[in-house]
């Protein structure tokens, strides 16, 4: 019985431990309990902050019977303002590229009212003349006598928003701590732990750029565009959940 025990007892271990490896394998896992004390909040914090960007898109329009005339001509409109622009075009300052360019048919209805038929085409091209230097954009679009200002806009450039981007995230932070201190205290706790936490980018909340164009007089046409910047409202958000912690 012995030499039996012996010969077959290291079998019967390693099947013991086998089985007992399956049995543990099936328990199912230790499920946690979920944070008690667990509180959502968020915060934000805006800053209005001067448009320093400027940027006024010119067009001109041709007509003619022939789609390729009308081509040729919207092109050369555009290649005597763009050699005229880049003379004064700066990095940043003062850039200049084309826009839009399209060319359509003019329809009619034939004689009878039997369908339509093509009797000329239309076509517009644009000019955009955008960066830092408003004074420098709106002069030269005063000198660009052949296009007409089709747009104006003013924005936030990205260095002006970086500047202002840490402040107010900074401040959103700081509001956001301050309101978990305040409920903690008033739900009866001590304290507070942070579980998460998500800080959105500075253009939420960000409006759509403001501008505003005074009506220019023939004479005033010829010398600058008058323009006026607005704001746009850099906002910052912070969201997330803290645990309540005893006092």
């Amino acid at each position: 019985m012995a030499s039996a025990l012996q010969r077959f007892g290291p079998a019967l271990l390693a099947l013991w431990l086998t089985g007992g490896a399956a049995v543990l394998a099936q328990t199912p896992a230790l499920v946690q309990a979920p944070p008690k004390n667990v509180l959502s909040l968020s915060a934000e914090a805006s800053l209005e902050v001067a448009q320093d960007l400027l940027q006024i898109t010119l067009s001109t329009t041709k007509e003619g019977a022939d789609a390729s005339t009308v081509q040729s001509q919207l092109r050369q409109a555009l290649d005597a303002a763009l050699t005229q622009a880049r003379k004064v075009a700066q990095p940043k300052l003062l850039e200049v590229r084309t826009g839009a360019f399209s060319i359509a048919p003019r329809y009619a209805t034939k004689p009878g009212g039997s369908g339509t038929t093509i009797t000329g085409w239309q076509g517009r091209a644009e000019l955009v003349i955008e960066g830092s230097d408003t004074a420098a954009i709106s002069q030269l679009a005063g000198r660009l006598g052949s296009l007409t200002v089709a747009r104006v806009a003013f924005g936030l450039s990205r260095e002006a928003r970086e500047r202002v981007e840490a402040e107010v995230a900074a401040q959103a932070i700081t509001r956001f701590k301050n309101r978990a201190e305040s409920y903690a205290r008033q739900f009866g706790f001590g304290g507070y732990s942070l579980r998460e936490v998500a800080v959105g980018g500075a253009d939420l909340g960000t409006p759509a750029p403001n501008y505003r164009v005074r009506a220019l007089s023939a004479a005033m046409a010829e010398e600058s565009q008058p323009v006026e910047a607005g704001k746009s409202l850099v906002t910052v958000q912070v969201n997330g959940s803290i645990e309540l912690t005893p006092r």
